[in-house]
C-alpha cells in the first residue's frame, strides 16, 4: 500500500511520506526544478523570479530516502547557517538569506548553473560511471587540464577552510558542482564541516567511504588536517583516477601528480602531508607542466 503524497508546486511534481505546506515558497518565485531524493531530510529547489534564480534548501517535511526526524534535520540545518557565513569563499556557494517558516526552516543561496558530479537521483551507480549523459562520466571525458583546475578550486577552499580552524566533514563529489558550458566549479553541501578540535565520537562519521580516511571510522579519532589531506587525495583519485582503484594504470595525470596523491592518502596519519596547505603546495608544483 502506497499512503505517499505527490505535493505539485508550479511544473514540478514530487513525493513525501505525509502532507507538507509549500505555500511559502510560491512568494520567493516559480519553482523549476526539485531535488527530493537526499538522505539528508532536506528537500531543495531552483526557484526563478524577475529573470533571478535561486536555490532553496529546506528541513521539515517527511521526505521518502529520509528515515530521522524533521525536528532533526532542521537543527542540523539550521547548525549550518554560521558555517556558510564563516567559510565564505568563491568557491563556495554562497548564501544569501535563511529563514523560518510554519513547519520547518529554509535556506537561500544564489543559484550557480552547474551539475552535481554525483547525480544519483538521474544516474544511480554504475550508470553514474558509464552513462553518455551523467555529469560524472561527462567530467572525466574532460582534458585533464579542466580537471586540474576544478581540483584547484577545491583545494583552495580547503586550504581556506584550513585556516579558519575547521575540518571538512562529509565531503565527496556530491558536493562538487561542474558547470560545463563555462568550466567553472562551485562547492556546496558543507552542513558537517566542524571546527576544530573535532574528536569522532560516532565511531563511522558521515559521509561517502570511497572518499573517507580510517580514522572517520574510528571511535575517538582525532579528525584534523591530515584527516583532509586523505579526503582531498581521495577526491583526486575520484577526478583523475580509478576511484578507490588507486593503480597508477588508472591514473591520468603524470607520475609526478600520482605520487602527491599516493602519499595523500596513505593509511597512517604520520605518513601524509601535514597540512592541506602543504599538500597543495606539492600538487600545485606538480601541477604546473600542464597549467602554464
Amino acid at each position: 500500500m502506497n499512503d505517499t503524497q505527490i505535493i505539485s508546486l508550479d511544473s514540478v511534481s514530487f513525493q513525501l511520506k505525509d502532507k507538507h505546506d509549500f505555500e511559502w515558497l510560491r512568494s520567493l518565485g516559480e519553482v523549476f526544478c526539485v531535488f527530493d531524493e537526499q538522505d539528508s531530510g532536506n528537500i531543495c529547489f531552483g526557484i526563478e523570479k524577475s529573470g533571478i534564480k535561486r536555490f532553496v534548501k529546506y528541513a521539515g517535511a517527511k521526505t521518502l530516502e529520509y528515515s530521522g526526524q524533521p525536528e532533526d534535520a532542521i537543527a542540523r540545518l539550521k547548525q549550518s547557517i554560521p558555517l556558510y557565513e564563516k567559510l565564505k569563499h568563491p568557491h563556495l556557494i554562497k548564501l544569501i538569506n535563511h529563514f523560518q517558516v510554519a513547519e520547518g526552516y529554509a535556506l537561500e543561496f544564489d543559484w550557480f548553473d552547474g551539475e552535481c558530479l554525483h547525480s544519483h537521483w538521474s544516474f544511480p551507480p554504475p550508470q553514474k560511471y558509464t552513462h553518455p549523459d551523467s555529469p560524472f562520466f561527462r567530467f572525466k571525458q574532460l582534458p585533464i587540464e579542466f580537471r586540474l583546475v576544478s581540483l584547484k578550486c577545491i583545494f583552495e577552499f580547503h586550504v581556506y577552510v584550513e585556516k579558519q580552524n575547521y575540518v571538512a566533514i562529509d565531503f565527496y563529489d556530491g558536493s562538487i558542482l561542474y558547470n560545463f558550458e563555462n568550466n567553472s566549479t562551485k562547492i556546496c553541501d558543507i552542513d558537517f564541516y566542524k571546527k576544530k578540535p573535532f574528536i569522532n565520537t560516532m565511531g563511522r562519521l558521515w559521509g561517502s567511504s570511497r572518499f573517507m580516511s580510517p580514522e572517520e571510522f574510528e571511535l575517538d579519532a582525532e579528525i584534523d588536517e591530515r584527516t583532509n589531506v586523505f579526503n582531498m587525495g581521495a577526491i583526486a583519485f575520484g577526478l583523475l583516477g580509478g576511484e578507490l582503484d588507486r593503480s597508477i594504470l588508472k591514473w591520468g595525470a603524470g607520475q609526478e601528480l600520482y605520487e602527491v596523491a599516493m602519499k595523500a592518502v596513505e593509511k597512517d596519519k604520520k605518513d601524509r602531508y601535514s597540512t592541506v596547505e602543504e599538500f597543495y603546495l606539492a600538487w600545485a608544483s606538480a601541477s604546473k607542466k600542464y597549467l602554464s
